[in-house]
């Protein structure tokens, strides 16, 4: 059997002993290997397959001239889109299965570039001295592995040279083990959940496994939205059942859950049926209560948890999501239904609870109501989004629609 290749990538004119002992014990565990430089500052002794020319030629220009301007953060751009082009080609041409690399802050930035090219499900794991913080600028919409290297990525020692065998075996372990990601046995409909509409997701996702459908979850954080729109792109899905678009309520406001400015478009794009709801638009979604700007502090609070802020949103924000969520699904190729429960958005938006409040929920409907165009489907249930009816309308319409 073909032994499977790691592709290896990172500035190895400046960390040459650290590659050439992670590619040794690679090979040693059973994987070939294919070495990609992106340092443009020397020439490595140590055998690459793609060049540092390579890489800044394939993202638009050449190291000399990248040397010659001396501009860091060009260099760091060139050579990321290069290593992205040239990673995707390799793997394209089944010429490579997984992805390693170890690094500072710039190899991070370059190589995790790299990583995101591949698609969901191929083995990417980063060695960093980042690892242990903020991780979201590097992993994106991505399913990449960050490992602490926790001494500085400068040389073989006691500590290193313990995690980049520890790394070797990890991508190795992941390697032999993967399978092409593919939908073999059912179909697949994608959906988003969020703590408040845990109960209609969880009802939506019984009701479509009974009917032949594997259903893909996706929690609404940020992550779980942007992974959603780029896997609509790269699964066959067969429909989208976007419960939970509380994403957009961050992006507009300033939260930190925002899905970024394309949430709610890649269905649309590819023409895949969906059915949109408002489900937790009732909030925005801050960190602990200090973190909160001080120009909403006389807005309306839930503390779901000591770092979870919820701030209720008001009429002339759900006036306003209304606006974004119709330019948005007018431009969709496919079927398109939005169904509003008039009973509430969420957990905390119910009869009692503490986001209750119709008026902010019909600024939403009639925002929508102006603004979809006629081939936008909108209906209105008279239950609330954690009804069992509720969930049921929503699978029926949206079944219907992927057997038309």
């Amino acid at each position: 059997m073909k032994r499977k290749t790691v592709a290896i990538i990172g500035t190895i004119d400046t960390k040459e002993n650290d590659y050439r002992f992670l590619k040794g014990w690679i090979e040693a565990l059973g994987a070939a290997t294919l070495v990609i430089n992106t340092g443009i500052m020397g020439k490595p002794t140590m055998p690459v397959n793609i060049s540092a020319e390579e890489v800044a030629i394939a993202g638009g220009t050449s190291c000399e001239k990248l040397r010659r301007t001396g501009d860091f953060w060009k260099t760091i751009d060139v050579m990321s889109k290069g290593s992205a082009v040239i990673v995707k080609e390799l793997y394209e041409h089944k010429k490579i299965n997984s992805i390693i690399s170890i690094g500072g802050s710039n190899n991070t930035v370059i190589s995790t570039s790299a990583m995101r090219a591949l698609p969901i499900g191929v083995p990417k794991l980063m060695v960093t001295t980042l690892a242990p913080g903020d991780t979201r600028p590097y992993v994106g919409d991505s399913d990449i592995t960050m490992m602490p290297s926790v001494v500085n990525v400068s040389g073989l020692n006691l500590v290193s040279r313990r995690i980049y065998m520890n790394a070797a075996a990890s991508i190795v372990a992941m390697t032999k083990s993967t399978i092409d990601l593919e939908v073999k046995d059912r179909p697949c409909i994608a959906t988003t959940i969020f703590g408040v509409t845990t109960p209609c997701v969880n009802y939506a996702k019984q009701l479509l496994e009974k009917s032949g459908y594997e259903v893909l979850v996706f929690h609404a954080l940020g992550t779980g939205g942007r992974s959603l729109e780029k896997l609509v792109k790269e699964l066959p899905i067969k429909g989208v059942l976007d419960i939970t678009t509380t994403e957009l309520a961050d992006e507009l406001v300033g939260g930190c859950f925002s899905a970024g400015t394309d949430r709610l478009e890649s269905a649309g794009e590819m023409g895949i049926p969906q059915i949109i709801c408002p489900g937790a638009l009732d909030m925005v979604n801050f960190g602990p209560p200090e973190t909160v700007p001080n120009k909403y502090a006389h807005r309306k609070f839930y503390q779901w948890r000591p770092m979870h802020t919820l701030m209720r949103t008001n009429e002339e924000e759900n006036d306003q999501l209304g606006k974004i969520i119709a330019k948005k699904l007018n431009r969709s190729k496919g079927p398109v239904t939005f169904v509003l429960p008039k009973l509430g958005f969420s957990a905390l938006d119910n009869d009692g609870k503490p986001f209750y409040d119709p008026n902010f929920d019909s600024s939403l409907a009639q925002s929508l109501k102006s603004h979809l165009n006629k081939n936008t489907k909108y209906m209105e249930c008279a239950n609330h989004i954690n009804d069992e009816k509720f969930a049921e309308t929503i699978v029926k319409l949206l079944l219907a629609d992927i057997k038309d």
